[in-house]
């Protein structure tokens, strides 16, 4: 064969690889609204940029008929590229070979782009779209699961790893997603769950469709197992896009930071009337938010969970932060188990990738009931205590309303390495809330009175401005300053800028035993 027709023979080759499951599975998958795994590599990356791994790389499996079913590449697209010129790894997972199933070749070529991203200390997308184990090859296909499933750990807090569900994820496919620190569903394409609903009803009689058992929404709102829900494998994409423009490329990095067009001394006298004087009154935490960040902008991450917890990313003066708040709108914002769980993976996430983190507090405390007792809200409550206490990047609080008893330590109090703490003129820190404390510290005066309720609402009022003033912490040093509502923005910028060259650390060890 002489060099022209070697030539011929690796186009056909190239050509034989991209097309992968053939023209009539591309279509099925066309037709039910998803793009193939070529091309969301193409949709994601910068035109040009895809640099493909294993291209030819087919099973080894001779069971059941295998041998006469080998498809270069074997189902899976994997390489590197640049996303708005940074560098990026990935797998593709290709639901027209063989339905998208691990074999332990397939596995082999994820492990190989894992291990290329962890040497270079580059993001890692994966691109889920898969039925499971390949079962004609047994444990084979099992082993490449465990291989992924370590590397995943491995990458933990090194690199970002960001996984897309885009079709089917099942059985133990489900867990390399869960060990990655952002999961984007599509609705009504994807799905995860450890077991589908035929096995569930054979087992428990229960009947549940695949879409209520592990659908984009149930994810996004009930399990609180995925961080968004899209309505397109191309919107699902762009998200990813946008959220890589807050993370560093490792861990040794800092994040990116974008010029800024939006004035650093920029005052909203429309703050000033945002937390009502009721305290009694609900009000969204995310006004405030939007109205201090560069160009008003905030990514909310996991929105439909929780919602008592609002975190997501935004940037001031440019630079990427961290955003965690309470959510007065819902449950008053108490700290209930499913909000500690988010607040604590959020900081913990944006701690390992040099994100500052800007907290927002108006907290009454931790949800009371025999539910939340019962389901360890003890535990879960002290994991936001552990990810506060433990992070080391720049902390800046804003107290804006309530901040009381535990909870208002938890939510990056002084007390937890807090580096800078604001007040609002109308924040109440205290113990518990002046109801509370004054019928206590007050009963034997109030049940002497002749007109108790009255007496008791002066007390409580006396108490409000006597003792959860945020005078009396700032007169402790608990509070940096108590600011007008209308600065916030330009005292944000100020001391996130101040910080900048922080350099703290915590006691040296193997690792924390977070209360899991």
């Amino acid at each position: 064969m002489d060099i022209e027709q070697k030539i011929q023979d690796l186009k056909k080759r190239i050509a034989e690889a991209e097309l992968g499951g053939g023209e009539k599975r591309i279509k099925e998958q066309h037709d039910k609204g998803k793009l193939t795994a070529r091309e969301r590599i193409d949709y994601l990356l910068d035109k040009g940029s895809f640099q493909e791994i294993d291209k030819f790389v087919v099973h080894r499996c001779h069971d059941f008929g295998m041998e006469k079913n080998k498809i270069p590449g074997d189902g899976v697209v994997t390489g590197y590229g640049t996303v708005n010129g940074r560098r990026i790894f990935l797998f593709a997972q290709d639901f027209t070979v063989l339905g998208g199933s691990l074999s332990e070749m397939f596995g082999q070529k994820i492990c190989k782009v894992m291990d290329l991203a962890l040497q270079n200390g580059a993001p890692m997308i994966g691109m889920n779209d898969s039925g499971g184990a390949r079962i004609q090859e047994g444990v084979m296909s099992l082993g490449g699961y465990g291989e992924i499933f370590k590397r995943n750990v491995w990458s933990s807090g090194v690199i970002p790893q960001i996984s897309l569900i885009m079709g089917p994820c099942a059985g133990g496919a489900v867990y390399s997603p869960a060990l990655t620190d952002l999961v984007i569903m599509v609705k009504k394409t994807s799905n995860m769950f450890i077991t589908g609903p035929q096995v569930i009803k054979a087992v428990t009689s229960e009947e549940v469709t695949a879409e209520e058992l592990g659908g984009a929404m149930t994810h996004n709102t009930k399990s609180g197992v995925a961080h968004f829900a899209e309505d397109t494998d191309q919107a699902a994409l762009d998200r990813v896009k946008e959220i890589l423009g807050f993370f560093p490329q490792n861990y040794r990095e800092k994040p990116p930071v974008l010029p800024c067009t939006d004035d650093v001394d920029r005052r909203d006298e429309g703050l000033n009337k945002v937390v009502p004087t009721n305290p009694k009154l609900p009000y969204d935490m995310r006004d405030i938010i939007r109205k201090v960040m560069d160009n008003n902008t905030f990514l909310e991450v996991q929105k439909y969970f929780a919602t008592n917890m609002v975190v997501g990313f935004s940037r001031l003066n440019g630079h990427p932060v961290g955003i965690i708040a309470n959510q007065p709108k819902f449950l008053a914002g108490c700290l209930d188990i499913n909000a500690s769980v988010k607040c604590a993976r959020f900081v913990r996430m944006c701690d390992a990738f040099n994100i500052p983190l800007i907290t927002f507090v108006d907290v009454p405390g931790y949800l009371p009931g025999v539910n939340q007792e019962y389901g360890g809200i003890i535990k879960h409550g002290a994991k936001i205590l552990f990810a506060y206490s433990e992070a080391t990047v720049p902390k800046i609080t804003v107290v804006t309303r309530k901040a009381y008893g535990g909870a208002y330590i938890a939510m990056s109090g002084k007390h937890l390495a807090a580096d800078v703490n604001y007040a609002y003129p109308t924040a109440e820190i205290a113990v518990m809330g002046p109801e509370g404390a004054a019928n206590i510290i007050f009963r034997k005066e109030i049940a002497e009175a002749k007109d108790a309720n009255a007496t008791r609402e002066k007390l409580i009022e006396e108490y409000r401005d006597n003792f959860a003033s945020p005078f009396r912490a700032a007169e402790v040093g608990y509070i940096d300053a108590v600011i007008f509502p209308e600065d916030t923005r330009p005292k944000l910028v100020n001391a996130l800028m101040m910080l900048q060259n922080k350099k703290t650390s915590i006691p040296e060890r193997r690792h924390g035993n977070i209360p899991l």
